[in-house]
């Protein structure tokens, strides 16, 4: 199962070490990074600072091979023996000891999947050091210039793969396997997993291999799931993550994995929503439509937005406005996609709520229907195919008609698709079919604005003939 890992990932230096005198969950980072120096540079590599008086890296015995007595222990030392770290920029360097460690962290998997006993503080401990020295390391990032660079294709961008990644899934999977255990004491790990040790796997999420990305989703979702005391910090510092995205930098290669984290832990919040979650809506989820690469995470952030709107009804409002105020009015992909969103949210939105935003709303859904990017136009006509949205036009069809008639008017006549025309007929005979009345009083009024506009552009024309004509003379 774990023993065909293969592939990559980056290494970043880790912040934690363990406070050897009395078994303190306190981690110093200088101490963590002299410990990596230790194993790497002397301890176990005679080759390295020629020392030569080191101790070989040598594998311990097989679980099975000691009698229960000794196992824990054995599994300390196992433990120990996996914080060694290896340079796997050079793939043929220190290979036995590679395949030694390896193997160990697949024996400490499955000794962490059977354990039938709860895990003392003393071993929470010792895999908590051994999981941060392994993990926590520098995340290195291609070089690529600023994100938000208009037309760049970040789908496209080839993700750095991690050739140290080997060794690192079966980390995260012995830390899955960890935090999910029912051996796993919560009020005694949430010493040692503890704020610092979430900031710095959220720190990890900046990492460009989407494997290492896909486990820091489960492995932060079990920790909130198991630790209720961290739940309030978790949801502050990915909020704090969002903002430096939002505000400051624009990069970040794991938003979407957050947010999905994110939209589970919606899903599951208790009603009445708290003021704190609709505050986390309004200034953090709404604003996340505003970066260019919003491309990247829209489906994860489409389905926070709507999971809000599903619990209160009421929110529909402030969501739509939000999303009206971010529109990208000059981006057509992204218009779709805005437009596809607006569905869904549309479609968990009651009268009273789409009566208070219809006016702005449909102002904007008519400069859509009028764009001259078919595809935008056929994703705005669209939205009459959904039931229950086509109803809510059709009760509030007084005022939304007026607004939107004259796109659809000039789309009927002149619009170069053909399938945007055809669509157009179709929401015509709609209004048309409900309230004949209505829509001839609209069709009048169209004809009426029609002749005065070219009866403006003709007196437009004629003024600037006069004035060619004097300044004519007045040159002669």
């Amino acid at each position: 199962m774990i023993k065909n890992i293969l592939n990559r990932i980056p290494r970043k230096q880790g912040k934690l070490a363990e406070n050897r005198d009395g078994g303190s969950s306190i981690f110093s980072s200088n101490a963590l990074v002299n410990s990596r120096t230790n194993f790497t540079s002397g301890l176990y590599d005679p080759k390295v600072n020629g020392n030569a008086g080191a101790l070989p890296y040598e594998a311990l015995p097989s679980f099975k091979d000691v009698p229960t007595s000794e196992k824990q222990n054995l599994f300390i030392r196992k433990l120990s023996l996996c914080c060694v770290t290896f340079d796997f920029t050079d793939p043929l360097k220190n290979l036995k000891e590679k395949d030694i460690k390896r193997q160990t962290l697949v024996e400490l998997v499955d000794y962490a999947t059977s354990a039938n006993g709860k895990f003392n503080e003393t071993v929470i401990q010792e895999i908590v050091r051994m999981v941060s020295m392994n993990l926590f390391r520098k995340v290195s990032t291609q070089p690529r210039e600023r994100k938000v660079i208009e037309g760049f294709d970040l789908e496209e961008d080839e993700p750095l793969m991690d050739p140290e990644w080997p060794h690192l899934q079966i980390v995260y999977e012995f830390l899955l396997r960890f935090v999910a255990s029912p051996e796993t004491d919560a009020k005694l790990a949430k010493r040692y997993i503890d704020h610092s040790f979430i900031l710095r796997l959220l720190d990890l999420f900046d990492s460009e291999d989407p494997r290492e990305r896909d486990y820091l989703k489960n492995v932060l979702h079990r920790i909130y799931g198991k630790f209720m005391v961290h739940r309030p910090f978790i949801r502050k510092s990915i909020n704090n993550v969002f903002f430096r995205f939002i505000f400051e930098t624009e990069k970040h290669n794991g938003i979407a994995e957050l947010l999905e984290i994110l939209g589970s832990i919606i899903n599951g919040f208790a009603l009445p929503l708290k003021e704190e979650h609709k505050l986390f809506l309004v200034r953090t989820l709404i604003p996340l439509h505003k970066p260019k690469c919003v491309s990247m995470y829209h489906q994860q952030l489409s389905y926070c937005i709507t999971q809000f709107v599903e619990k209160d009804s009421k929110l529909a409002d402030t969501v739509i406005r939000g999303l009206l105020k971010c529109w990208p009015i000059t981006n057509s992909s992204k218009e779709g996609m805005f437009l596809g969103e607006l569905e869904e949210v549309l479609e968990a939105t009651q009268p009273t709520e789409f009566q208070r935003c219809m006016v702005p709303l449909f102002r904007r859904i008519g400069c859509c229907l009028s764009s001259s990017h078919f595809q935008v136009a056929e994703r705005a006509l669209f939205l009459w195919n959904n039931g229950h949205i086509e109803n809510l036009i059709k009760q509030n069809r007084k005022i939304i008609l007026p607004i939107i008639f004259p796109a659809l008017e000039k789309n009927s006549r002149n619009h170069w698709n053909q399938a945007v025309q055809s669509l157009t007929l179709n929401v015509r005979k709609i209004f048309a079919d409900v309230d004949p009345v209505l829509f001839d009083e609209c069709l009048l009024k169209f004809q009426q604005d029609e002749k005065r506009e070219e009866e403006t552009n003709t007196k437009r024309k004629e003024t600037w003939l006069r004035l060619e004509e004097i300044a004519a003379m007045k040159s002669l």
